[in-house]
């Protein structure tokens, strides 16, 4: 086997080596060690490859808790330890604001970290049957794979979910068309589990007993889709509450709908909206954009500060929801929403939306390359709050926000949304050049 000493983790969690001028990417090595690995991609410039013996282990290398890491792709850096995985995704954030923006923040922000384990409110398992493994599995994909891996508990999903898997494959394979049901979509919010099974031939009488009996047994509350999004409908039971989740230091409650956006982590998510808050300093009297405003997570809590503020998003059940939630909070006189494909804004719609004097933007994925472009060159907002789930787009747009429209980057720092994961969540502001 060949040997690599790793200098660095990649913004996937992978170790990263260099053997005869070739960059290899090796997955469950530590900076600092030395493996053994086997490659199961080559390329002419790189190569992917998985450790195989650690030879010299990192001070950072901790036992996974999960029995399953490894084989379940739902998990990447369960062998660094908490604050090793702090530290190298503060890392990534910095490399990609630096090697795509030539740009380093004024201030780099303590890093936002909540519980390690069991934090996970939102989750898609998916559903199979594979006689030859036993007969329904149910959890997330093996890595490097559309499998379903062979697992009967998940340390990143809360407890109750968690033993809930082998009572799901149990449950699955007791139905009339085990495999016509592909997906059990997880959320938690309040006291509320709610399951959403997606099934693709109509239930019989038998199935739907057998959900509501699983329902009452262990507390759970049934949504079945039998097609796309918008068919997902409550089923069991009957008057089951609405799922929400609050933001006590605003005093709020968000009601939403299984299927809707929230973030994974509630309590990583209360800590960064107190730091958007605290970063975008809304004051009475200030009109404050929220794009991609989602169901409201930013927007009641400018609202609450005593500022006006437009939500915009693309989605209208989500504008509707955000609107309920204002109305629901006392907030409606505060907060006007609109419709709105941020993805195509131009210098003229958003001129059409009137003057702002501060902007917050939570894009997904894809970023806010257009609403950026689309910014006045004079009267454009004097303060930009950017929450990124991705480092790479923020390093874009914090680009063409420096270089192109007179903003300086103030702060940047990242929140860890996703222990035990590669993902993260980013957060920066930008000031406008007097």
């Amino acid at each position: 086997m060949p040997i690599a000493e790793v200098e660095s983790l990649d913004h996937d969690g992978r170790g990263v080596a260099h053997v005869d001028g070739k960059a290899i990417f090796i997955e469950g090595a530590l900076p600092g060690e030395l493996v053994e690995y086997a490659s199961y991609r080559r390329k002419p410039k790189y190569e992917n490859a998985t450790t195989t013996t650690v030879i010299r282990a990192s001070s950072q290398r901790v036992a996974p808790r999960c029995r399953h890491f490894g084989h379940c792709g739902g998990c990447s850096m369960q062998h660094l330890d908490p604050a090793g995985q702090t530290a190298a995704k503060q890392r990534v954030l910095e490399d990609a604001l630096w090697h795509i923006a030539r740009l380093r923040a004024e201030q780099i922000l303590p890093p936002i970290s909540g519980l390690p384990w069991g934090y996970r409110l939102r989750a898609r398992l998916s559903v199979r049957m594979v006689p030859r493994k036993g007969g329904a599995l149910v959890g997330f994909h093996e890595r490097h794979s559309s499998f379903v891996a062979v697992m009967d508990s998940c340390e990143i999903l809360p407890e109750q979910v968690s033993v809930l898997i082998p009572e799901l494959k149990c449950l699955v394979t007791a139905m009339s068309r085990p495999d016509r049901l592909p997906q059990i979509e997880v959320a938690i919010g309040g006291s509320s589990t709610v399951l959403v099974l997606r099934h693709l031939e109509p239930l019989t009488a038998s199935d739907e007993n057998l959900l509501r009996s699983f329902a009452d047994q262990h507390g759970v509350i049934w949504y079945l889709q039998p097609a796309g999004v918008d068919s997902v409908r409550l089923f069991h039971p009957v008057d089951a509450a609405a799922l929400s989740y609050e933001l006590p230091d605003f005093g709020l409650r968000l009601n939403f709908h299984p299927t809707e956006f929230t973030q994974v982590n509630h309590g990583v998510n209360r800590m960064l909206v107190r730091r958007a808050m605290s970063l975008l300093r809304p004051l009475p009297g200030e009109r404050i954009a929220d794009l991609f405003c989602g169901l409201g997570n930013f927007t009641l809590p400018i609202a609450k500060l005593g500022a006006r503020v437009y939500g915009i998003e693309g989605s209208q059940a989500l504008v509707d929801r955000a609107r309920e939630n204002a109305e629901r909070n006392g907030l409606a006189s505060w907060c006007e929403f609109g419709v709105a494909n941020l993805f195509e804004a131009t210098a003229e719609s958003f001129a059409a939306w009137g003057a702002f004097d501060k902007l917050l933007i939570d894009p997904p994925r894809e970023g806010a390359i257009a609403v950026v472009n689309a910014l006045p060159a004079t009267g454009a907002p004097e303060r930009i709050v950017y929450v990124s789930c991705n480092p790479a787009t923020l390093a874009r747009d914090a680009a063409v926000l420096v270089h192109e429209k007179s903003y300086r980057l103030s702060a940047a720092g990242i929140a860890n949304m996703f222990p035990q994961t590669s993902h993260l969540e980013s957060i920066a502001v930008f000031v406008r050049e007097a």
